[in-house]
């Protein structure tokens, strides 16, 4: 009977055994398929993170069409990473129980269903309400396309394929900002969506021509896991919404952000209690509470936040200055360019044995980015940001890989750590973004009232500059304005128009300045754990070396 039960182990060949629980077995495949694995894992990659980057590349666009306020609309990207976040607490051991085929083949047939109804919501709360489901497929498709990609490798060169597998999804928003223009031309935001559905369906096609080899079955689930989804879900998603919106509604003037922040900590609280007295816990908090994770999760969320500088800090400001993105593609090529020569770099150089170092390197090109960005003025365009942001896209890529097999260490050893790490990566990227985002603009905002007030002191009538410049602005209006002093009115508001722009501007150079610092800081503390480290082992080295050479003294003294 136990070899009928689907649970029952395999006897795999060495070259065949999965990595981990839940993975492919990983047989010899020939040259040709393993082709069709490598292009068939980046087109679910793509395919996973395109679903959020192409609303998040054109929230304005899409705030248009629905006919929302910003802070209705802020909550597209918002839910989807609610759902993406609550969902990796239950996909790892559904693979493990379930099997990789019936994951692999229902969470695509779930994404191409979301996609084809998303062409019928015709209003902000379902398209919400679908956006969350696309934030629970896109997790699924993330680790997808890492198993796929995997199998395009030989053993040796493994790691070379999680990396690709990896870091290929930091392509999606600036190939989003590339051509997503002429999508919405099509047929406004279903033209994004038509397009999204058809990389959908094609990946359900090469899915099912080449499946994935199966793994292992094990019964996993307990009941008490979902009451730690119930708890923990909810607040996160709480959490997540608090930090998307906080920055619109403004923090302290909003009576809601408060309240959900409170049932987000009481009910994450709660899980983490219910996890922490379990025999066997989906969650390990005490492997998360241990010293090496708390500092790798606290670095990754450094590192996402700073690397928020691409994506609200540059976009956002060139938006500000009123570009589209039709008028960034040079910009989001340059970003393109800097994530591919980003993954070649990492795939050739990643070693077990340095994986710090990446992050170190990933850190250093990041602060020099910024500094470079805290030059902008009014006349900056894209073509003067495409180095920096070259650089970004590159440490994007360069260090993600060596962060995830730091932490991945603790889960080979120990494999119902599994699920802990993966919540672990997840929460640290997407919530790192989102405290990002929402650092850096609460930052600006602040930034750009201290520099309007400095501004508007200096703008006297008494200053001959300020009248000259008033004189100007108001001869524009000489040929449309007949009134007088409509056309002096006029000059005043072009005058605080343009003195409004420069507070703008600064804002975002000191903004810039501060991803800088933080990147600096960062950068600080893991030379310094790094050399702390280097200090105590070769402590460690000289005191054996020092106890060998005891050892046969003593031993000489004892035959004498």
């Amino acid at each position: 009977m136990a070899k009928n039960s689907p649970y029952a182990p395999r006897d795999w060949q060495p070259h065949e055994k999965p990595m981990l629980p839940g993975s492919p077995s990983t047989p010899i495949h020939p040259g040709h398929k393993r082709i069709a694995f490598g292009l068939i894992g980046l087109l679910i990659s793509i395919t996973g993170a395109l679903s959020n980057a192409l609303v998040t590349a054109n929230l304005t666009n899409l705030q248009g069409t629905f006919g929302a306020y910003s802070n209705e609309i802020a909550w597209l990207p918002a839910v989807y990473v609610m759902g993406n976040i609550s969902i990796n607490l239950l996909l790892v051991k559904f693979r493990q129980q379930f099997g990789l085929r019936i994951f692999t083949e229902a969470f695509l047939v779930l994404y191409v269903l979301v996609a084809f109804f998303h062409l019928f919501a015709n209003d902000l709360s379902s398209a919400i309400i679908v956006r969350a489901a696309h934030g629970m497929v896109g997790a699924a498709l993330s680790s997808l396309g890492i198993y796929y990609q995997i199998q395009a490798w030989p053993a040796k060169h493994r790691l070379k394929a999680l990396t690709i597998g990896i870091c290929a999804s930091q392509l999606a928003i600036p190939l989003a900002r590339l051509f997503s223009t002429e999508l919405l031309q099509l047929e406004e935001w279903r033209g994004l969506y038509l397009f999204e559905l058809g990389l959908a369906m094609i990946a359900l096609g090469c899915v099912l021509l080449l499946k994935l080899p199966p793994g292992d079955r094990n019964k996993v689930f307990e009941k008490t896991d979902f009451l730690t989804f119930v708890l923990l879900a909810p607040g996160m998603a709480l959490l997540c919404g608090v930090l998307s919106l906080g920055r619109i509604e403004w923090w302290f003037t909003t009576p809601w952000l408060g309240i959900c922040l409170a049932l987000a900590l009481v009910l994450i609280v709660a899980a983490v209690v219910v996890e922490h007295n379990r025999t066997n816990p989906l969650i390990n908090t005490r492997w998360l509470g241990s010293g090496a994770i708390v500092r790798l999760g606290i670095v990754m969320i450094m590192m996402r936040v700073v690397l928020a500088e691409q994506n609200t800090g540059a976009i956002g400001f060139l938006q500000q200055i009123g570009l589209q993105n039709d008028q960034m593609r040079g910009l989001a090529l340059a970003i393109i360019a800097g994530v591919i020569i980003g993954i070649i770099a990492s795939a050739l150089t990643i070693k077990p044995t340095h994986l710090s170092w990446p992050i170190v390197i990933s850190l250093l090109i990041m602060m020099v980015a910024s500094l470079m960005d805290a030059q902008s003025n009014p006349l900056t365009r894209p073509d003067n940001m495409y180095f920096s942001q070259f650089l970004l896209g590159f440490s994007s890529a360069f260090f993600l890989a060596p962060a995830m097999l730091l932490g991945i260490g603790g889960v080979v050893t120990q494999p119902k750590n599994l699920v802990s790490f993966v919540v672990l990566f997840g929460m640290s990227q997407n919530l790192g973004g989102l405290i990002g985002s929402a650092i850096l603009g609460t930052f600006q905002t602040w930034r750009e009232k201290y520099h309007s007030s400095l501004l508007g002191d200096q703008l006297s009538l008494l200053d001959p500059n300020v009248t000259e410049r008033l004189s100007q602005y108001s001869a524009l209006y000489n040929s449309l304005i007949g009134d007088g002093i409509l056309r002096n009115a006029e000059g005043v508001v072009q005058l605080q128009t343009v003195a409004t722009l420069q507070a703008n501007v600064l804002a975002w150079n000191d903004t810039y300045l501060l991803t800088a610092g933080m990147a600096l800081c960062t950068l600080m503390w893991v030379l310094w754990r790094l050399s702390r480290l280097r200090y105590l082992n070769w402590r460690q080295a000289k005191r054996d070396r020092q106890a060998a050479q005891q050892t046969p003294a003593i031993t000489e003294s004892g035959r004498d």
